[in-house]
């Protein structure tokens, strides 16, 4: 937990040196950064301990990855994370802006496409908050789920837009209408394709995400 709490303060405070997200929020509002540097400490926490639960789920599957590749990836806050053992880090963002802010933290790390990222190649594969911002996510699905190597684990994570999680979300001043779809649509589509091995929640008590471990269906 302390550790965590070191993270989270030192990554948090490098992001609001660069980022002034109440003046340019348009610019970041479907990013994570907002939340990541949310005033309000306990709101920005719940968005820290995803991150820090979707790796340590990825970690129980595959230990020491040797590739990784990050969809949606907005700042590559999960890449601090992955690539400690030192793990090749590949990472999907569409926008310029999260884009060079990731490049410039984590300078070994390699932009590509859904169609240049290798079929078959990724150890762990994150999908962190971005498939419900799309109305094409079982497509996106099909795409990553051939992304990934023999024994590699797709971890999911994403709002389940019940009651608690839209009132939490005004609370903090966001209002969503980026997001197109819901984390249970997305699993159910995720579950066609793909073997469910896990969940996790960010709060046992408060189902605000989940967070879930994929893996190829004749994985062991």
């Amino acid at each position: 937990m302390l550790a965590q709490l070191k993270h989270m303060r030192d990554r948090r405070a490098d992001l609001r040196r660069d980022i002034d997200v109440v003046e340019t929020f348009e610019l970041w509002e479907e990013s994570c950064v907002p939340s990541y540097c949310h005033r309000n400490w306990a709101a920005a926490w719940v968005s820290w301990v995803r991150l820090f639960r979707a790796a340590a789920l990825a970690r129980t599957f595959v230990p020491e990855p040797s590739r990784v590749l990050d969809f949606g990836s907005s700042v590559g806050e999960i890449g601090h994370l992955v690539t400690r053992g030192g793990a090749g880090y590949d990472y999907i963002e569409a926008d310029e802006a999260p884009a060079a802010y990731l490049q410039s933290r984590l300078p070994a790390a390699r932009r590509v496409t859904l169609e240049s990222a290798p079929d078959g190649a990724y150890d762990q594969l994150f999908a962190i908050d971005s498939l419900e911002h799309n109305t094409n996510y079982a497509e996106l699905l099909d795409i990553l789920a051939a992304k990934l190597a023999p024994g590699g684990v797709l971890i999911l994570s994403g709002p389940t837009e019940n009651g608690l999680y839209r009132l939490g979300r005004r609370i903090a001043g966001f209002d969503g209408h980026y997001h197109e779809t819901t984390i249970y649509a997305i699993e159910a589509a995720a579950a066609k394709r793909l073997q469910r091995r896990a969940v996790r929640k960010v709060l046992p008590l408060a189902p605000l995400f989940r967070i879930s471990a994929w893996t190829h269906p004749d994985a062991a």
